[in-house]
């Protein structure tokens, strides 16, 4: 099982969304990386070429939950998930635009 560290940017991120939208968030974040966070599925996947704004370890990850995006890195040896941003991506958007 992985820990789940949720850096500051990311907690005010999450703090400005509404209540409905960051329990969603939380309960997908916890139920999506706890086990196995770098295995592709459908609503994860690694953006190697990306190169983000914020602070990271290459490479990123993204969790995809409804109109929302997860970035996150994964230390293996620690097994530490650290989230490292929670955007919304509009409609007719990239995720390079919202990164």
């Amino acid at each position: 099982m992985y820990q789940i560290e949720i850096v500051s940017e990311a907690i005010e991120e999450l703090r400005n969304t509404s209540v409905f939208y960051r329990r969603l968030l939380v309960a997908a974040i916890e139920a999506q990386l706890k086990h196995e966070p770098t295995k592709k599925t459908r609503n994860r996947k690694c953006l190697s070429s990306l190169v983000p704004s914020f602070e990271h370890e290459p490479p990123v990850w993204e969790l995809r939950v409804q109109d929302w995006r997860v970035f996150y890195d994964v230390d293996e040896d620690q097994r530490i998930v650290s989230i490292r941003a929670v955007r919304e991506k509009p409609k007719g958007k990239l995720t390079g635009e919202i990164v």
